[in-house]
């Protein structure tokens, strides 16, 4: 039976040294490292994450404000209020809740935040500093599937990894990490080809397509560890990730449970972005 890569453990654990970290500033510099939340619109499940970010900051002893603009809101308008929060001393970084209404440019506001706050790393900038290897922060979903391989110490030098997904926000990058650590990378796509054959070869398989259910037990290599990025919502109102759990846990070496896997480690990793950019900010 595979290992249960558990992500609430992992979480709680970094947590523990981010707030440890979080006291330390404070006593050290008399700074509290401050998180902006923009929530634009009403949608239901944006305000749950809004939520439980805004919890999470209290957790580990940070500062945070959640800013929360009706549907209706302008492009100019929420552009100013940023502008606002890129010049807030108290704030050291900013996250607009995705997704924008559709009559806002989602490229035009990123593009608006200054990238020493970017904590999401989805800035242009921090892109580009990714691809060279030279990064402030990253991206808090590949980040946090990276973190779980270390502290579950599996091994990626060297190592076949697939990545199925090629979204900006999980699957480019999560390749790119992978390949910061000498593993050999391949991405698949919907239009990739007998995409069974190369899930096969994997021996890390992080899947991030937003497809229930969608890779079956005949898709893993025995003994492969198998990531899953996903997080569905089936008709009966059960959870459930990108990877048939049931039907993979018994081939695999180890795996994530959805939830419970990398879930929890997103809003982990997007705290310690925003620890960094205090850090940064007294430099």
């Amino acid at each position: 039976m595979a290992i249960r890569i558990d992500g609430k453990l992992v979480s709680a654990y970094l947590r523990e040294q981010i707030k440890k970290n979080v006291t330390a500033l404070k006593e050290k510099t008399g700074v509290t490292p401050g998180l902006a939340v923009m929530l634009v619109g009403d949608d239901p499940a944006s305000a749950v994450y809004v939520r439980n970010k805004h919890r999470a900051c209290d957790e580990v002893g940070m500062y945070s404000e959640v800013i929360t603009m009706p549907a209706d809101t302008t492009e100019d308008a929420l552009l100013v209020r940023l502008a606002d929060l890129n010049n807030d001393p108290k704030i050291h970084g900013i996250l607009v809740q995705l997704p924008l209404p559709k009559h806002i440019s989602e490229e035009k506001v990123i593009a608006a935040i200054d990238p020493r706050k970017d904590v999401d790393a989805f800035h242009e900038s921090n892109v580009g500093k990714i691809m060279l290897g030279s990064y402030d922060f990253l991206p808090c979903t590949p980040a946090g599937v990276m973190e779980l391989l270390h502290y579950y110490d599996i091994p990626i030098q060297g190592k076949d990894c697939v990545v199925v997904g090629r979204s900006n926000i999980v699957g480019k990058p999560q390749a790119l990490l992978l390949l910061g650590e000498n593993g050999t990378v391949t991405i698949c796509h919907s239009r990739t080809k007998d995409l069974a054959t190369k899930t096969r070869e994997a021996d890390i398989l992080v899947v991030a397509i937003g497809r229930p259910n969608f890779i079956t037990a005949d898709m893993v290599k025995p003994g492969a560890v198998v990531i899953d990025v996903g997080i569905n919502r089936l008709p009966d109102g059960k959870l459930c990730g990108d990877v048939d759990f049931e039907a993979v846990e018994p081939i695999a070496g180890a795996i994530t449970p959805v939830p419970g896997g990398v879930g929890p480690m997103t809003i982990t990793v997007l705290l310690k972005n925003a620890l960094k950019a205090a850090q940064k900010s007294l430099k």
